[in-house]
């Protein structure tokens, strides 16, 4: 303000708009007045003290004290009531200008100002007061005006000083644009972030420190701007070496002069780091997801934190559904102790890793790996438990088979070393027997000695059972066909068996032939048949069938003992009281029965797995309680069947492949809906899949218009197949439907769903079984 004549004055303008003081300030200036400015009435009270002006402008509306308050406080003061004030006031009403001119102001000036107005205003009142000050004390004022000029000159230093040490230390950076984003003054902090010295950046626009991408939202952004509205929002920029910062940007414009924008005040905040941190959780976030295991994170209340896409894959929740909810009511069906045991551990040493028996959401029991870690916040609190589990479901199942073989093998070898002792010891027994019965004539003798031959003969005969079980079956192998086999097979039981049993015989033409022993395999089926009329009291059905099958790499995976390559199937199910699992694990062991005592050796299975497996077959048995069981008995084809293994592999070649059609597969078995989706997929068939029947009616529910085909095991959990099947029909009564079963044979299923399902899939099924009925249903109108 140096170098404007004193003559004109000192005007101290008192406004909280800086656009206003802006304006008045050049315009005063301009004049060749000296001008203060104070944005509010505190202010303007204390400036007055040390840089006492001719003149004041006094805005009426302020935050804090108003105009009329400050007036009434200059008024007050010894040091200041001859000041003369002009109110500025955009208010026409005539009661307040009557209350400013009675709290002393000599004018009132009407926003929007009139630069002439202002000006005339402001030098009549100022040669006013001039006059009269010049009268009274001209010399002194102007001693007083050179010292308090000096004072407030220094004081406006040191504020600019002290204002400039505070931006240039700031942690934040400070960046003004003007109207056109060109910069007019950055701190040494965004010097410090971009790399750039102050002079590199000054003038040049903000859009030249960002990349394409950055400058497209930067310039939506400083568009908003314009329209005068406070943002925050993150923004990044290229350093100068290349490399990127990010910040989060809080901006406001600086005024509107003459109604243009003039500029943005932008505070920018460095969070490279936290952004990194965020990019790297995202990123584990993602490997979580990916991988098959279920990775979840609960509190020390149990409630659950994080639930990873292998979460929802292996339990059938969503993560939507079980966030907050407590883990062991999600995933136990009850606090068992083996919980109680294991949370202790964990109490003690802050992990834990085993296998453990939990529930999905369609009610399966799985088998889980699982590895608990506590986890502690920055000052080693416990926080949380981290807790990763693998399904080894399917692996325990394999893990099974693979020991039951090998306890077969193991109880195999003890019955063979004790079957040929035993012999050893049967033999001179017999002999000796045979010796007295010359000797000894008597009758009473000979009758305790025609029992004695009748037991060890009897034991014998155990001994050959045993040795059957123990060593495969040794005998003659001769090229054989199985279709008359099974032919007198159903002559004997029907001659023999109740006639409250239905005997269905089903036996498909060209059957291949095995290399076998007539003898063995014809006990194999008796004895099967047997059992079946035995689980049968009060009657029932009792199906036989046979068919030709390749087993494919699908099918051996769901059975340890199956090899790729040709077999001849026979099965044989009843409609009998069923076997529970407890039992269903130990049919197969040599002397183990259920029946009463006497009524049955527990040989009959044993030997019955023996002579399948000396054939170089194996044997699979499906049985639910009070529904039935069945038995199927695989036998490898013979070497003369070469030519139609030929023709089947060239068969299989020649499976028909799907067109995107989509298929619903509901089953219990995860690893059969695995498995049987990825047959289909490959295939060129889309795959949604169902636990249950409740999950399938959903779905369908829900997708009904791309279904095209839906695949139901008959034998589930909560809704069973059957009643999954009609439920289907009620909401679209042309829906296709494939029905898949273990147990119940094909005449069965009839009778439970009448006509409407005409296509059946007997479980285990190949990949070239499942396409064909795939194909046949697609194909029916």
């Amino acid at each position: 303000m140096n170098g404007y004549p004193n003559e004109k004055g000192i005007i101290l303008i008192v406004d909280d708009t800086p656009t206003n003081l802006g304006v008045l300030f050049d315009l005063l200036a301009d004049s060749g007045f000296k001008v203060l400015v104070a944005q509010d009435g505190e202010s303007a009270i204390q400036k007055v003290e040390y840089a006492r002006p001719d003149l004041i402008l006094l805005d009426v509306l302020m935050p804090g004290i108003d105009g009329f308050e400050t007036c009434c406080r200059l008024k007050a003061s010894q040091s200041t009531k001859d000041i003369p004030v002009i109110f500025m006031t955009a208010l026409t009403e005539t009661v307040d200008k009557v209350k400013g001119l009675r709290l002393g102001a000599v004018d009132y000036i009407t926003k929007p100002f009139q630069h002439e107005e202002v000006l005339a205003r402001v030098t009549t009142h100022l040669s006013i007061c001039d006059l009269t000050k010049k009268l009274q004390e001209k010399n002194l004022r102007l001693q007083e005006e050179i010292q308090e000029r000096a004072l407030a000159e220094e004081a406006l230093r040191q504020s600019e000083k002290r204002f400039r040490t505070i931006v240039d230390t700031a942690q934040e950076g400070i960046w003004l644009l003007d109207a056109q984003a060109n910069t007019i003054y950055v701190n040494q902090r965004i010097s410090e972030m971009l790399g750039y010295t102050i002079e590199e950046i000054l003038g040049r626009s903000w859009f030249d420190f960002m990349d394409n991408l950055a400058r497209i939202e930067a310039v939506q952004k400083f568009e908003r701007r314009l329209q005068e509205i406070n943002q925050r929002h993150d923004l990044r920029f290229l350093r100068k070496d290349g490399s990127e910062i990010w910040t989060i940007v809080s901006s406001s414009p600086m005024g509107i002069n003459n109604g243009e924008f003039i500029g943005a005040i932008n505070m920018l905040t460095d969070i490279t780091e936290r952004k990194l941190s965020e990019q790297k959780i995202r990123e584990q976030a993602a490997l979580l997801d990916i991988t098959k295991d279920a990775v979840i994170v609960r509190d020390l209340q149990n409630k659950i934190l994080f639930w990873n896409k292998g979460a929802e894959q292996i339990y059938g929740w969503t993560q939507e559904k079980v966030i907050g909810k407590d883990v062991h009511e999600i995933l136990d069906k009850e606090t068992s102790p083996q919980i109680i045991e294991i949370q202790n551990i964990f109490a003690q040493k802050g992990e834990w890793h085993g296998e453990l028996n939990q529930v999905t959401k369609g009610g399966h029991d799985i088998i889980v790996e699982s590895c608990w870690t506590l986890v502690r916040d920055d000052k080693q609190q416990p926080k949380s438990v981290l807790v990763v589990n693998t399904n080894i479901t399917e692996k325990k199942q394999f893990e099974k088979q693979f020991l039951r073989a090998q306890r077969m093998e193991s109880l195999g070898t003890l019955a063979g070393g004790i079957a040929h002792d035993f012999n050893n010891v049967l033999t001179p027994i017999m002999m000796a027997i045979q010796l007295l019965q010359i000797k000894i004539k008597d009758k009473q003798g000979q009758e305790w000695l025609n029992t004695l031959e009748i037991n060890v003969k009897r034991a014998a005969d155990l001994v050959k059972q045993v040795l059957s079980f123990a060593r495969g079956c040794e005998g003659k192998r001769t090229l054989m066909e199985v279709t008359h086999l099974l032919l007198e097979t159903e002559q004997i039981i029907k001659n023999t068996f109740p006639k409250s049993i239905e005997v269905n015989v089903n036996i498909s033409p060209e059957l291949w032939c095995v290399a076998g022993d007539p003898t063995q395999l014809h006990q194999v089926l008796v004895n099967l048949c047997v059992n079946a009329r035995d689980a049968m009291p009060e009657g029932g059905t009792l199906t036989i069938s046979a068919e030709n099958i390749f087993i494919d790499e699908n099918f051996a995976r769901m059975n340890i003992e199956a090899k790729v390559g040709s077999y001849i199937a026979i099965a044989v199910s009843d409609t009998g009281f069923g076997i529970s699992n407890k039992i269903l694990e130990r049919i197969f062991d040599p002397f183990f029965t259920t029946k009463d005592l006497g009524k049955g050796s527990g040989l009959g299975l044993a030997t019955v797995s023996g002579i399948v497996k000396g054939h170089g077959g194996f044997i699979e048995v499906f049985s639910e309680v009070k529904k039935g069981t069945k038995f199927n008995v695989y036998l490898p084809a013979t070497d003369t069947t070469i030519k139609d293994f030929t023709k089947e592999k060239q068969r299989r070649s020649q499976v028909p492949v799907g067109h995107g059609e989509v298929v619903l597969v509901v089953d219990d078995e995860d690893a059969i809906r695995e498995i049987t989706k990825i047959s289909l997929e490959s295939h060129h068939y889309k795959v949604m899949s169902a636990c249950d029947g409740i999950e399938a009616i959903a779905l369908y529910a829900q997708h009904k218009e791309e279904i095209d085909i839906v695949l139901v095991d008959m034998m589930m959990p909560s809704m069973d197949g059957s009643t999954t099947i009609r439920t289907l029909q009620k909401i679209n009564p042309q829906v296709k439907i494939l029905a898949v079963s273990g147990l119940l044979p094909n005449h069965q299923i009839t009778a439970l769903l009448g006509n409407s399902v005409k296509i059946f899939l007997p479980k285990p099924y190949t990949s070239e079984q499942l396409l064909e009925k795939i194909h046949t249903l697609i194909c029916t109108n």
